[in-house]
């Protein structure tokens, strides 16, 4: 099967695709703040450079897409009409990667939650809910005595 867009189409269609600002991210960052929950957006400094960050807490939220995240693998690779290869390998590397952060951060300590696209659009609320609820879990923990807010 060849595309339907010509390479140049194609180049300019998928540089549009945002790691960061995503509307996902937007829909549970309103959602979190709304409950009284302050984040750092995309911090950098931390491992895997999680959607959500709280750092005192030690907790990082990810927002992964059905398709970078390989969700369903077995679904992708029969969706996938051009350069499959390519596009299989990438988003093993994505999971492989995902896993990877997870370990990472898990072996430091800090909690990970990761949510997938569809929902978070489906279920913002209960999802803004679960975070709240392991933000309020992780402020209780015997070893931390913080006090500011969520």
């Amino acid at each position: 099967m060849t595309d339907v867009h010509k390479k140049e189409v194609r180049s300019y269609n998928m540089s549009r695709i945002k790691s960061k600002g995503t509307k996902i991210e937007i829909m549970l960052a309103k959602a979190l703040w709304t409950k009284g929950a302050r984040y750092r957006k995309n911090d950098i400094t931390i491992f895997g450079k999680p959607d959500f960050v709280f750092k005192k807490l030690k907790l990082a939220v990810f927002c992964d897409s059905e398709f970078w995240h390989g969700k369903d693998i077995a679904a992708l690779e029969a969706r996938i009409g051009t350069n499959k290869e390519f596009w299989i390998n990438k988003i093993r590397r994505n999971v492989e990667r995902d896993r990877q952060v997870n370990e990472h951060l898990t072996a430091r300590g800090w909690t990970v939650l990761r949510f997938w696209e569809k929902d978070i659009k489906k279920n913002t609320e209960q999802i803004a809910d679960c975070v709240c609820s392991v933000l309020i879990k992780l402020k209780q923990t015997p070893y931390s005595n913080l006090k500011t807010p969520l």
